[in-house]
C-alpha cells in the first residue's frame, strides 16, 4: 500500500499536469481561425435576436399599459360623466319640485283671494240690503 509519493513523483505529476493544460490550450484554434470566427457571428446574431425579442416584448408591454391607461382614463372620464348627469338631474328634479311647490303655492294664494273676495262680496251684499 503506497500511498505516500516522494516529492519528485508530485513533482513529475504537476509538471504533466501542467503540459497537458499548455496542450490543450495550444490545440485550441486561433482567434481569426474561421471556425471560431463563424461561432462567434453566430452567437453576435442569437444576441441580437434575443434583444430584438426583448425590445419587441418590451413595446408589446408599453403599449398593453398604455391601454390599460387609456381604458382607466376613459372608464373615469365615464364615471365622472355619470356622476354630472345624476347630479344635474338631481337639480333638475329638485327644480321642478320647487316649481311644483310654487305653483301649488299660487293656487292656495289665488284660492284664498278668490274666498275672501266671495266673502267680501257677501258681506257688501248683506250690508247692502240692510240698508236698503
Amino acid at each position: 500500500m503506497k500511498n505516500i509519493d516522494t516529492f519528485a513523483e508530485r513533482r513529475k505529476k504537476a509538471d504533466t499536469a501542467k503540459a497537458a493544460l499548455l496542450e490543450r490550450l495550444k490545440s485550441r484554434p486561433a482567434a481569426d481561425d474561421p471556425e471560431v470566427l463563424a461561432k462567434a457571428a453566430e452567437r453576435a446574431a442569437i444576441i441580437a435576436a434575443r434583444e430584438e425579442r426583448a425590445a419587441a416584448r418590451e413595446a408589446a408591454e408599453k403599449l398593453r399599459r398604455e391601454e390599460l391607461e387609456a381604458a382607466a382614463a376613459a372608464a373615469k372620464l365615464a364615471e365622472e360623466a355619470e356622476k354630472i348627469a345624476r347630479e344635474t338631474a338631481a337639480q333638475a328634479e329638485a327644480l321642478e319640485r320647487q316649481q311644483a311647490d310654487l305653483e301649488r303655492a299660487r293656487r292656495v294664494m289665488a284660492d284664498e283671494a278668490e274666498r275672501k273676495a266671495a266673502r267680501d262680496k257677501r258681506y257688501a251684499d248683506r250690508k247692502a240690503r240692510s240698508r236698503g
